[in-house]
């Protein structure tokens, strides 16, 4: 695997060039295609994973089946770190939205790398924090925000990360399928259909396969509020 993309992540642009060998030593390099599940929740877990292209999402099944995504991540980004803190099986299953490469860092090398660079451990708790966050944000969404409010902040959040100008608007393809996106704001399939079909009414945006394009980015922040 080209270690270079892995070089200019900021979790590891302080290492010198020696601790960075040591944490790459054992790099697993995984390819996955749309719909491959990595690992489930409840697995042991062993290794982090850095996300080199494509996106993966993190859910949680309850015990009638019903699935909740909790994350939807993207290149540069981490999964699969809290086990390195807290060894205990994982808590969500991570899944792959599309086609996904991943580098897979076993924890025991981390831990020695953070041992002689706690600075990767600060970043690493920035990581957890953000994702901390964004769950909190969640949370209260589902208490004070109504389903269309909850799909525009959703839209605006994948734009953030995903979104790239488009010669009218900006162009989001977050490749989820409208159950996904369901599941990621807590709210039935049909209720965020009828969200999205009022936000082409409107002109807020439009539609195309497993993505959108924000045409009236202020009325959609106006509407996530």
């Amino acid at each position: 695997m080209d270690t270079d993309v892995l070089r200019r992540a900021p979790l590891f642009a302080s290492l010198d060039d020696e601790a960075f060998a040591a944490l790459t030593e054992e790099i697993t390099e995984v390819d996955l295609s749309r719909g491959a599940t990595l690992f489930y929740e409840g697995d042991p877990g062993d290794q982090l994973y850095f996300i080199v292209s494509g996106k993966m999402k993190l859910g949680r099944t309850a015990s009638d089946g019903r699935e909740n995504l909790v994350a939807v991540m993207g290149p540069g980004e981490i999964f699969g770190e809290m086990a390195l803190f807290d060894p205990s099986p994982r808590s969500t299953s991570a899944t792959a939205v599309s086609e996904t490469r991943l580098a897979g860092l076993k924890h025991e090398n981390l831990r020695k790398v953070i041992q002689r660079s706690p600075e990767v451990s600060a970043q690493l708790l920035q990581a957890l924090a953000r994702r901390l966050r964004r769950t909190n944000e969640n949370l209260a969404d589902l208490v004070f925000s109504d389903v269309p409010g909850r799909v525009a902040k959703a839209l605006l959040d994948l734009a953030d990360r995903f979104g790239r100008p488009a010669t009218d608007g900006i162009l989001v393809a977050h490749e989820l399928t409208q159950e996904e996106l369901a599941q990621l704001v807590g709210a039935s399939r049909e209720t965020v259909n009828k969200a999205l079909a009022e936000f082409v009414q409107r002109g807020w945006i439009r539609l195309e396969a497993r993505a959108v394009v924000i045409l009236d980015l202020q009325r959609l922040k106006q509407r996530s509020r």
